[in-house]
C-alpha cells in the first residue's frame, strides 16, 4: 500500500474499481440469461422478492461499512495517525461480527413474518450471507481509506464469477431434484430460486477468504507503520466506537431508504395486485421478476461507474475537506460528475434506443421479451438520475453532511410512493406503475442532491460541457445506433433464419459503431479534454487513439 501519487489519484483509482464493477456486471447478466432459463421468469420473481429483503437487512447492519470505515479512517490517515487507525479498523470488526450476526439471525427466524410464500426458504438461505458481507465490508472499507482499489475489485470479480458458477449449478441440481421428488413447477421455481441464493453466498465468501489473505499479506507493512506513529492522543475503544456509530448510521439510513424504495414498491405492487386487482401471487411475483431480475439489471451496468466514483471519492473528498481545502473539493467533484456523466447520458440513450434488441440478445425468453422492454426503456433515464444522485451521495457524505442524504431519500420516498399508490390502486399500469414511480423517485433525488451541494459546499454545476455536448452528442449517437441496427437487421434477415442471431450480430454492430461515434463528437464539440478522457477505464487508450486519429 504504497503512498505514491499515481495511487493518489482517486478518478484513476475509481477506473479500476469501475472497470472491475462494469465486469462484473457483465458476468452478471452473462449467467442472468441461462439462469432464467434454468429457474424461469417465476423463479427470478420469487429470488427478486426475497433478495429486496435481504438487501435492506444487509443494508441495516452491513452494506454501508465500507464506505463509511473509508470515510473515517481516511481521515486518521491523512493526519498520519496510523495507530488511531488500526484501532478503528478493530473496531469496525467487531461492529459488523456483532451486528451482522444478529441481524442474519433476524432474518432466519423471522423471514415467515417478512415475504409471502415460496420466498421464505429463499430468504432464509440469504441469512449467512449478512455475516460473511460485513466482514468483507470492513476489509474493503480498509483498502479504499488507503486510496487503493485493486483489493476490492478484484475481490469483486471473484465474488461475481463464483456466484455464477453456483447460482447455475446449485439451481439446475435443486430443480432436478425437486423434479424427481414429484415437485409441480411452482416448488420446482422455489428450489432453483433457493440454489441461486446459494450463489450469492458462496460469491461473498471466497470474496472474503480473499480480502483476508490480502490484509495478511500487509501486516507487516502495517505494523510498520503504527511503529512509526508518534502520535500521542490515542483515541479510546468508546470513542471510537461513538464516531464509528455517528459515522455508520447516516450511512445506513441513507443506502436503506434507497433500497426501502425496492422493497415499498414490492410490497404495494404485489399486495395490491394480489389482493385490490385479484391477480394470483405466481404471476404477480413473475411480472415483478421481469422488472427487478430483467429491466432493472440491465439498467444497473451503467451506473457501475458513479458507485465505482463515489467509493473512491468518498476517502478523497473527506481527506482534502478535513485540510480545508475547500476549492479542491470542488474541483474533483466537478471532474467526478463530468467523467460520470460522460458514460452515463449515452448508456441511457443507447439502453433506451436498443432496449428491445438488448433484452433479446440477454434474456431471449419470448414470452416476457415485450414487458421486459418497455420495461427497460422507461427505466432508461434514470442511469442519468441515479448516477448523479449517488456520486452526490457521496460527496456530501465526505463533507461530513452524512445527514442531508438521508432527509433528501426520504423526502424522495414519501413523494414517489405518493405516485405509486394512485396509479396503481386507480389505473391499469400494473407494473409500469411501479417502473414510473423508480423514474420520479430518481429525479427527486438528483434535484435535492444537487441543491444541497451548492448550499453546503457552495458548488456550482457547470452544464454545458457537463450535460448540453454530452446529450446533444448522445441523441446523434443514438438515432446512428437505431439506424444501423434497423439496417443491419433487415439484410440479415434475407438469408438467415435465426431471430436471436440475427440480433445479436446487428446489436453488435450498431454498438460497435456507435461508441466511436459518440467519441469522435464528444471532442469535436469540445465536451471533453484530454485530462477527462484519462479518468475513464483506460482512459489513456482512448487518448492515444484520439491523438493517432488527430482529434486531440
Amino acid at each position: 500500500m504504497s503512498d505514491n501519487k499515481k495511487k493518489d489519484g482517486f478518478i484513476m483509482q475509481a477506473g479500476i474499481l469501475a472497470a472491475a464493477s462494469i465486469i462484473c456486471r457483465i458476468i452478471g447478466l452473462l449467467y442472468k440469461s441461462p439462469l432464467t432459463a434454468i429457474i424461469g421468469d417465476e423463479g427470478n420473481g420469487y429470488y427478486a422478492t426475497a433478495y429486496t429483503y435481504y438487501t435492506i437487512i444487509l443494508l441495516i447492519s452491513s452494506y454501508s461499512i465500507p464506505s463509511a470505515i473509508a470515510k473515517v479512517l481516511a481521515q486518521r490517515l491523512a493526519l498520519k495517525e496510523y495507530r488511531n487507525a488500526q484501532r478503528i479498523f478493530k473496531c469496525a470488526v467487531l461492529y459488523v461480527m456483532v451486528v451482522g450476526g444478529t441481524a442474519s439471525l433476524i432474518l432466519f427466524i423471522g423471514a415467515p413474518y417478512i415475504v409471502m410464500g415460496h420466498s421464505v426458504p429463499v430468504l432464509r438461505i440469504f441469512a449467512p450471507t449478512i455475516f460473511f458481507y460485513g466482514l468483507l465490508g470492513v476489509l474493503r472499507g480498509y483498502f479504499q481509506a488507503h486510496r487503493t482499489m485493486m483489493q476490492t475489485s478484484v475481490s469483486q470479480i471473484l465474488e461475481q464469477i463464483l456466484n455464477a458458477a453456483v447460482s447455475m449449478g446449485a439451481a439446475y441440481f435443486l430443480m432436478r431434484v425437486a423434479g424427481a421428488s414429484g415437485k409441480d413447477g411452482s416448488e420446482q421455481a422455489m428450489y432453483g430460486a433457493i440454489g441461486s441464493a446459494l450463489g450469492t453466498g458462496s460469491g461473498v465468501l471466497i470474496a472474503l477468504l480473499f480480502m483476508t489473505a490480502v490484509y495478511a499479506m500487509n501486516r507487516k507493512t502495517i505494523n510498520k507503520r503504527i511503529k512509526r506513529d508518534m502520535t500521542t492522543d490515542e483515541e479510546s475503544y468508546k470513542e471510537i466506537f461513538k464516531t464509528i456509530t455517528s459515522v455508520v448510521t447516516p450511512f445506513i439510513l441513507g443506502t436503506c431508504i434507497y433500497n426501502l424504495v425496492t422493497a415499498l414498491d414490492q410490497t404495494i405492487y404485489l399486495r395490491f395486485m394480489v389482493h385490490l386487482k385479484d391477480m394470483n401471487f405466481s404471476e404477480a411475483s413473475t411480472s415483478y421478476g421481469v422488472l427487478a431480475q430483467k429491466a432493472v439489471t440491465i439498467s444497473n451496468i451503467p451506473i457501475a461507474l458513479s458507485s465505482a466514483m463515489s467509493a473512491a471519492i468518498i476517502p478523497t473528498i473527506a481527506s482534502v475537506y478535513a485540510q480545508g481545502a475547500f476549492k479542491q473539493a470542488r474541483k474533483k467533484t466537478a471532474s467526478a460528475i463530468k467523467v460520470t456523466m460522460l458514460i452515463s447520458i449515452p448508456a441511457a440513450v443507447g439502453i433506451g434506443v436498443l432496449a428491445r434488441p438488448v433484452v433479446l440478445a440477454l434474456f431471449p425468453q419470448l414470452e416476457s421479451l415485450e414487458l421486459a422492454s418497455r420495461l427497460l426503456t422507461g427505466l432508461s433515464i434514470t442511469v442519468i438520475f441515479y448516477g448523479l444522485s449517488t456520486l452526490t451521495n457521496a460527496v456530501l457524505q465526505g463533507i461530513g453532511r452524512v445527514n442531508t442524504p438521508v432527509i433528501n431519500a426520504a423526502i424522495a420516498l414519501i413523494l414517489q410512493t405518493a405516485v405509486l399508490v394512485p396509479i396503481i390502486w386507480f389505473t391499469d399500469l400494473g407494473i409500469y406503475g411501479v417502473m414510473l414511480a423508480t423514474m420520479v423517485y430518481s429525479l427527486i433525488m438528483c434535484i435535492l442532491n444537487s441543491i444541497s451541494l451548492r448550499k453546503y459546499l457552495d458548488y456550482k454545476q457547470e452544464f454545458d460541457k457537463t450535460f448540453v455536448r454530452p446529450v446533444f452528442s448522445s441523441l446523434i449517437m443514438g438515432a446512428a445506433a437505431f439506424g444501423i441496427y434497423e439496417g443491419t437487421s433487415y439484410l440479415l434477415e434475407l438469408f438467415m433464419s435465426s431471430l436471436y442471431f440475427v440480433n445479436l450480430i446487428s446489436l453488435v454492430i450498431a454498438v460497435g459503431t456507435a461508441i466511436p461515434i459518440y467519441f469522435v463528437l464528444v471532442i469535436k464539440l469540445k465536451a471533453v479534454k484530454e485530462t477527462d478522457l484519462k479518468g475513464l477505464p483506460k482512459g489513456h487508450l482512448f487518448v492515444k487513439a484520439a491523438k493517432k486519429l488527430r482529434l486531440l
